[in-house]
């Protein structure tokens, strides 16, 4: 197939680009002027300069497409304006897909995120499946039973800009499907792996750990997966995903709090987790002072609110239907995190 990608340079986007050339794919990828390709070095494709406001541009450069990814979107927690994020989210979702349509794509992958999906809660009423995974574990350990793309959810329970202007795209992505526009929504939980340049805000955290500067944590938690099944999910979900349908590319096994997932990381690298939990109201009132500096400096916050607030809950989701409709596939959450380790070392993020 030939394969137009958006946000090839990201992190999802870049290990998708390598697995659809794995796989014999053909690939054009639009990338930004100036943006940092590093993730695609050793990728042989098409690219096409530009951005996901020219509709025009789009139609023409996806024309002869089979497959479109929108992967692209502007992701931050805190901005002095948040107008150029919704642009890029909401206005440049709405002219991928559509000029997809008009090129005649027979299948449009649109990357969400679980940020639009209900969050967990302990009355949550799980799939047979959850439910018994979850119910393996003692009450303490399991925390919220994990939710999946049925779990009631609505534009007011978006917390923030971010999850607020992707909600908006995502409606965008059901509207056109409603309409006949081939659309598959796929929601990623939390990748973690090789080719995170930038790296995310997950990524950060591992980047933080193996060079000690993670001297504490909160208490939430995370659906880890590995960012190469959640590439080869966008591929699944192009070849057998149901037209207008959801899936969460997530793991099963890979609903881990903080603590957890620095235990682990302590017996990968042999440097000691941190033992320190902060309390949610000394975190808030941390990221209130950060963010009233902020608005003064112009400097992002270390600690935006956005994310202290999101870390209020733990985001721990159920990815059967993927795993069942699609075949998406499961690689441990451990070597989820030993690759991301091993990439953060190779590539010069971890100080001597």
């Amino acid at each position: 197939m030939k394969c137009f990608v958006t946000g090839a340079s990201g992190f999802i986007g870049s290990n998708l680009v390598h697995e659809l050339l794995a796989r014999g794919h053909k690939v054009t990828a639009l990338l930004r002027p100036g943006s940092d390709d590093r993730a695609l070095k050793g990728a042989k494709f098409e690219r096409v300069t530009g951005d996901t406001s020219d509709h025009a541009a789009l139609t023409k450069a996806m024309r002869g497409c089979d497959w479109c990814f929108h992967v692209a979107a502007s992701y931050h927690l805190w901005l002095p304006d948040y107008a150029p994020m919704y642009a890029a989210n909401v206005d440049g979702t709405r002219n991928v897909l559509e000029a997809a349509a008009a090129a005649g794509c027979s299948r449009i992958v649109y990357t969400s995120t679980v940020g639009c999906i209900g969050l967990p809660g302990r009355d949550a009423a799980p799939s047979a499946s959850a439910a018994e995974a979850h119910d393996s574990r003692s009450a303490t350990e399991r925390g919220p039973c994990p939710t999946d793309e049925t779990s009631p959810v609505s534009e007011a329970q978006m917390s923030n800009h971010y999850k607020l202007s992707k909600w908006r795209a995502e409606v965008v992505a059901r509207e056109l499907a409603a309409k006949g526009a081939p659309v598959i929504i796929v929601n990623p939980s939390a990748p973690v792996g090789p080719r995170d340049v930038k790296p995310t805000p997950t990524g950060k955290v591992i980047v933080d750990f193996l060079n000690r500067q993670m001297p504490a944590y909160l208490d939430t938690g995370l659906n880890w997966v590995h960012v190469r099944d959640v590439a080869v999910g966008h591929i699944l979900s192009a070849e057998k995903g149901r037209l207008g349908e959801r899936y969460i590319l997530g793991s099963a096994e890979g609903n881990w709090t903080m603590k957890e997932a620095f235990d682990v990381l302590q017996e990968l690298t042999g440097i000691a987790a941190p033992r320190f939990q902060v309390p949610y109201f000394v975190a808030l009132a941390a990221a209130h002072v950060d963010e009233t500096i902020a608005r003064f400096t112009g400097k992002p916050p270390k600690a935006p609110l956005a994310g202290v607030r999101m870390a209020r809950y733990k985001m721990f989701f159920n990815p059967a239907k993927a795993i069942s409709e699609l075949g998406l596939p499961q690689t441990a959450p451990r070597q989820a995190l030993a690759d991301a380790v091993q990439w953060f070392r190779d590539n010069g993020y971890v100080k001597s």
